[in-house]
């Protein structure tokens, strides 16, 4: 029997004939047909039965306004249909693999491979292993929370299609609702109105944890579980191995919008969420274990807990026994909803951290056991006891984050009072007075005492003193991480170190309630990694502060900026050597690493699969525990659909768990001393280029005339500004508008450029394409480089990127964009080359989605180039333009 009815050409087709139908309806008969008319232009010119693009930008460029607006909205809406009929056929995929045992990157494939080695070590590997996926409100989501509401329900439609038998009226019925959620989706307006607000972006992580990764996560550890016990041969105890974390409501770099007030509030939201989701799992288990008291025996561990429940709450416990008299579990399971009920409230009794409650679980699971119900301990009990183990009292907990150079500023200014010039020491002297400031035990400053303090300064110094409150209101768990961005010498470190130690957070050597984390992102920090962690592990007040944390330090590398200054493959190979190099220096300290990877969507961002990336790390990096962001546009690609959310877990797992088996079997990876020397040559000329192409006089002109960066600047994508400062250089730009721009205009310049130049140089230098097909084979780095190159190249369209560029102007153009199109045609031939293939991308569905894409993407970029072309524009043009951008982020699926 097939598992589903349908197939992506059938959702294709049929969504389409529907928007169809209500754009008709919605608008009239003639804009049907001028959208038909640039839609089969589109094709024609792709299929090769046009010669030119010319009538369909003729077309496009004599329509009325409020006609090309609606061919916008058209287009639009058909890729936002079309992402969920191939959001679908991913699913199909899915479970068609799972049913027939071939999906790739299983649990059961990393369960076998596990089973290579003994028993103790499979225990070390599942104790090491910790993934920590960190949701962000970095502003790369494109589209409006209500218009993700509508097409989440059209795809549970498309589902009830697909998976379900159902008779001919009741597909009719299903038909109808999604024509009322399109035409809904029709009548809905596509660009916010308003900027987003920090709580705003919170409740969009908190939706995803909330309904989809809380279910799935269980399940995930249920998989796992199984895969062992079919490989092992004893029962093996799955611990604890995701934690998940957000920045939304607590990001501070950038953005002055997120305030104590709105951290405070995404704590207690979070926590009444994950709380009331424990309270129905709880009241669902009571359905189940209705176990007569009679018939069984408890034992004396739960008898000994259901008595101090009764103790502690004697009116509920009263209440639990009339309503389940000779029940005994559900008078306990009664008693713990209480308790849940009353954290945080100003009633006793409620559960102070998740541990007790983890606790009460456990005593029923082990009760249930003796009375010979384990099958009802793995199916009810053990997947609620794994949701209280990753997502504790808090869902996800929060990391602050700011700028190193906000901290500076607000010590120097409360220090002024106490008549120290911070301002006028060296490094030295700042290590020195910050580490003595640590270890006494009187504070240096009032935290209290904001009002001669600048803006920034107060906002910071307040928000440590905040800091203290929240960790005693909602667990130090909650709210535990303190990043530190632009972080260049270590005593950006030890003010963080410094202004928690003044707020209470930190008593050393006893307690630090903060993981302090720097994030090195300029080629600066990266390449003086020994000189900012080696000072931090020598320092007195650091180490004490390390040791309470259980000797892990955290440390946060940016793809994104660094990407931006340095260029994609010279980026790369800084990040891979620096990684190797924090790696050795964490060793010679004897300090756990844990390396936090703040990747982006894009290839140009540190995008690409997260499995293939987990699994090219260096060796001597792989501690088992990992962090990296997910944000924007990834997070509901990844987590909007919960077979694709488990399936993305499941795949982080395999890998994670491979790539610590590999590490501790072979600590420090062999790699030819000759292919280092290679990736130096490479680099260094990537660099070169790169950086010659951004420091060129009149580059940023071009950017800014060739690419619709002002139109993205202007919308209300997030809550924080587009660049740091304001001004128009790309250092100041922040790197998500800077490749939201490039993606727009469909010349991804930040995921290959330069690439070629790299490669070249080593050829020239003396090297041979043997040696690189080698490298490519035998190196996962140097394989996953070229293969993320070749995505970022394959999404490029040269001819449509020149549309952009005539939009410039011309000395401009004839300077920059001939210069861009040799870098990339050499790097297609180069990239293929290497690989020893013909198409740039080695995945079947690329090909076949952008086939399916590309024509339709056609239309909005020429309608996107004439608007941007117009000296001036009308209101209904301006949002028109707005829109355009919306429909080629949906068509792209990507932003920045």
């Amino acid at each position: 029997m097939p598992l589903h009815n349908r197939e992506v050409r059938q959702d294709v087709r049929e969504l389409g004939a529907l928007l169809g139908n209500v754009l008709e309806d919605q608008t009239s008969r003639r804009a049907f047909e001028t959208v038909e008319s640039c839609r089969t232009a589109a094709i024609d010119y792709r299929s090769g039965e046009l010669d030119s693009r010319k009538s369909l930008i003729t077309e496009l460029e004599n329509l009325s306004t409020h006609k090309q607006r609606t061919v916008a909205r058209a287009f639009t809406t058909y890729f936002e249909l079309i992402n969920l009929a191939e959001e679908r056929e991913r699913v199909r995929t899915i479970r068609q693999d799972s049913h027939e045992g071939t999906l790739e990157d299983s649990l059961e494939t990393a369960a076998a491979e596990l089973a290579e080695v003994d028993d103790e070590t499979v225990e070390g590997i599942l104790d090491d292993v910790l993934i920590e996926p960190t949701f962000t409100a970095h502003p790369t989501e494109a589209r409006r929370k209500t218009v993700k509401a509508k097409l989440r329900s059209v795809a549970n439609h498309l589902e009830t299609l697909d998976e379900r038998l159902l008779t001919d009226k009741e597909r009719k019925q299903v038909w109808r609702d999604i024509d009322a959620e399109v035409t809904s989706l029709w009548q809905t307006p596509q660009v916010r109105k308003r900027q987003p607000e920090p709580e705003d972006e919170a409740r969009n992580v908190q939706w995803y944890l909330e309904n989809t990764l809380f279910d799935v996560v269980g399940e995930v550890y249920d998989e796992l579980a199984d895969a062992l016990d079919d490989e092992l041969d004893g029962p093996t105890d799955v611990p604890k191995l995701f934690e998940f974390r957000s920045w939304a409501g607590s990001d501070r770099d950038g953005n002055p919008y997120v305030t104590p007030e709105v951290t405070a509030n995404t704590l207690e939201r979070q926590r009444a969420v994950v709380l009331e989701r424990y309270r129905e799992q709880l009241k669902r288990l009571s359905g189940v274990l209705s176990q007569d008291g009679s018939r069984i025996t408890t034992g004396s561990a739960f008898d000994s807990s259901l008595e101090a429940d009764r103790e502690r709450l004697p009116g509920v416990a009263r209440t639990a026994e009339d309503r389940y008299p000779g029940e005994p579990y559900r008078q306990k399971l009664k008693l713990m909803r209480e308790r849940l009920a009353r954290v945080g409230d100003v009633r006793p009794g409620g559960y102070d951290d998740a541990d007790q409650l983890t606790t009460d679980l456990e005593v029923i699971a082990e009760s249930l056991r003796d009375n010979d119900a384990e099958t009802v301990v793995e199916a009810h009990v053990d997947p609620l006891r794994r949701q209280v183990a990753t997502f504790g009292l808090s869902l996800a907990s929060l990391d602050l984050r700011d700028h190193r150079q906000n901290h500076t500023d607000a010590i120097t200014e409360t220090l002024e009072r106490e008549g120290i010039d911070y301002a006028a020491l060296d490094e030295d002297e700042r290590v020195e007075l910050l580490t003595e400031a640590v270890l006494q035990d009187e504070p240096l400053i009032d935290l209290s005492k904001t009002d001669d303090l600048t803006d920034t300064s107060s906002r910071v110094v307040t928000l440590f003193d905040t800091l203290a409150e929240w960790q005693r209101e909602y667990g130090v768990e909650a709210i535990d991480t303190y990043c530190i961005s632009m972080n260049n010498e270590p005593s950006h470190v030890l003010e963080v170190l410094f202004l928690a130690d003044q707020a209470g957070i930190v008593s050393l050597p006893e307690h630090c309630g903060l993981d302090i984390v720097p994030l090195l992102e300029t080629e600066y920090a990266l390449s003086g990694a020994r000189r900012i962690m080696g000072t931090l592990f020598e320092n007195e007040a650091y180490a004490q502060a390390l040791e309470a944390r259980g000797r892990t330090q955290e440390i946060m590398l940016g793809y994104s900026d660094s990407n931006k200054e340095n260029g994609f493959l010279a980026a790369n190979w800084s990040l891979y050597k620096n990684q190797r190099r924090l790696g050795e220096i964490c060793d010679d300290y004897d300090v756990t690493m844990r390396l936090f990877h703040g990747r982006g969507g894009s290839i140009s961002r540190g995008g690409g699969p997260m499995s293939e990336a987990l699994l090219a790390l260096p060796n001597s990096t792989v501690t088992g525990q990992v962090k990296f962001t997910e944000q924007g546009e990834a997070i509901a690609e990844k987590y909007g659909n919960p077979r694709i959310a488990e399936r993305n877990i499941e795949q982080m797992l395999n890998a994670q768990l491979r790539a610590r088996k590999q590490a501790i079997e072979q600590p420090k990876e062999r790699i030819e001393d000759e292919w280092i020397d290679a990736m130096d040559t490479m680099a260094d000329a990537a660099r070169q280029e790169y950086r010659d192409l951004l420091e060129s006089e009149g580059f940023v002109q071009y950017f800014e005339q060739a690419t619709p960066i002002t139109v993205i600047e202007d919308l209300d994508l997030g809550s924080r500004p587009a660049s740091r400062s304001g001004e128009r250089t790309v250092e100041d730009l922040r790197a998500i508008p800077w490749v939201f721009s490039w993606t727009q205009s469909r010349c991804i310049l930040p995921g290959w450029y330069a690439l070629a130049a790299g490669l070249d140089a080593y050829l020239e230098d003396g090297g041979d394409v043997e040696t690189l097909q080698t490298m490519y084979d035998e190196w996962a780095f140097f394989r996953s480089t070229l293969d993320n190159a070749a995505l970022s190249l394959s999404r490029t369209e040269l001819e449509i990127a020149e549309q952009y560029a005539d939009l410039a102007e011309a000395d401009l153009r004839e300077t920059y964009f001939p210069r861009i199109t040799d870098e990339y045609e050499r790097a297609v031939e180069l990239v293929t080359t290497v690989g020893q293939r013909e198409e740039l991308h080695t995945r079947d569905w690329l090909g076949e989605n952008l086939e399916r894409r590309n024509p339709y993407v056609d239309p909005l970029n020429l309608l996107q180039t004439h608007l941007l072309g117009q000296t001036h524009r009308t209101d209904v043009e301006e949002r028109t333009l707005r829109l355009t951008v919306k429909g080629i982020a949906a068509g792209m699926k990507n932003t920045g």
